[in-house]
């Protein structure tokens, strides 16, 4: 697995596009690869694809202001997220109706100072979630999503989480 990260540069289109040029850059350093034979393939809807000399590989991006991460994947699929730790005033409709009872409960256990970090960990891992099993986000249900978190480690602001 290989995580890209590049400090994004506005407008996010532009950012997006970077991205992609540096998974594909990365993936053909990292499997020396020729890059014009690795391709990015997205569907609306559709969890994204790197194209590599004929097989397929797991992909996921996030972006956030000032940073956008990628992940590959050869061997099952990835999901990646990142998010800026910022207050949020209405966090406890935003934990109940996407991320859960629990996590509303556990985040409202919180310090008011605890909490923008532990509501960003975990959106994170929630969406990167959700991402490797190519699901959108949506309000919370509690259906099992059976994959391996990993929070990554980033410089302040930021939060992220892999799944796989």
């Amino acid at each position: 697995m290989l995580v890209i990260g590049i400090a994004a540069v506005p407008p996010r289109l532009e950012a997006r596009l970077r991205l992609r040029d540096a998974a594909r850059e990365a993936a053909a350093h990292w499997l020396k690869l020729d890059i014009e034979t690795i391709s990015v393939e997205s569907t609306p809807g559709a969890p994204p694809r790197l194209l590599l000399a004929g097989r397929a590989a797991s992909l996921s991006f996030s972006h956030d202001e000032g940073l956008s991460l990628a992940a590959i994947g050869l061997h099952g699929a990835v999901g990646i997220d990142v998010m800026r730790v910022q207050y949020i005033g209405d966090w406890f409709h935003l934990a109940r109706d996407y991320l859960g009872p629990q996590v509303a409960e556990a985040l409202a256990a919180c310090t008011d100072a605890q909490r923008p970090l532990a509501l960003a960990q975990a959106w994170t891992a929630r969406e990167a979630a959700l991402k490797c099993i190519g699901r959108q986000l949506a309000e919370w249900d509690a259906r099992p999503i059976d994959c391996h978190l990993q929070p990554l480690s980033l410089p302040a602001p930021y939060v992220a989480t892999l799944a796989s």
